[in-house]
């Protein structure tokens, strides 16, 4: 299955037998997630929910229709420590897709999700050949807006009351970026 190594993490496609070990990462950081997350499942927080998630998630991605992966340090590589999600593909004339992630809170601030954004937005750009990358974050979530602009991201727009977050609509600043060597 798919994994992309960089310099201080490997990101990897889980098989649905890592269940257990994508469900420790919500459980550990759901206070952490909680002010950025849409409403939940009422069973996201079990095993049999990330068994049919992971299985789902191989067969989108043999599909074609997206790629969603998670992060783990290779110097402690049974441990997520965050996630990288490219879906919702769009082929024909459009060539896109969007991006969503999520880091652990004592993860933050070193880097980690720049360099594993890199990883997987080169690897969109090179092997599923896509032209756009879509990446919306909420307004007031400055680290997402400061990790998108160095990786080259363009603000697009503003869109007031973009996505449901917990119990209210909130307004979310829109982002692309486009593969400079897209060709056929």
């Amino acid at each position: 299955m798919l994994e992309l190594p960089t310099e201080r993490l490997r990101l990897f496609l889980p098989k649905p037998q890592q269940a257990e070990l994508v469900l420790k990462y919500f459980i550990a950081q759901q206070e952490h997630l909680r002010p950025t997350d849409p409403p939940l499942p009422s069973d996201f927080y079990t095993a049999s929910f990330w068994r049919e998630n992971l299985k789902r998630s191989i067969e989108e991605f043999e599909a074609d229709r997206s790629v969603r992966l998670f992060m783990a340090t290779k110097s402690n590589p049974d441990e997520i420590i965050g996630v990288v999600n490219f879906t919702n593909f769009i082929r024909g004339p459009f060539q896109a897709c969007y991006l969503g992630y999520s880091i652990a809170k004592q993860c933050e601030g070193k880097g980690l999700m720049f360099e594993a954004l890199q990883a997987g937005i080169e690897y969109i750009f090179t092997q599923k050949k896509l032209h756009r990358v879509m990446a919306n974050h909420l307004a007031d979530n400055h680290r997402s807006a400061k990790v998108l602009q160095r990786l080259g991201f363009h603000v697009d727009g503003f869109s007031p009351d973009y996505l449901l977050i917990g119990d209210r609509w909130r307004d979310h600043v829109l982002n692309s970026l486009t593969n400079p060597n897209w060709s056929l």
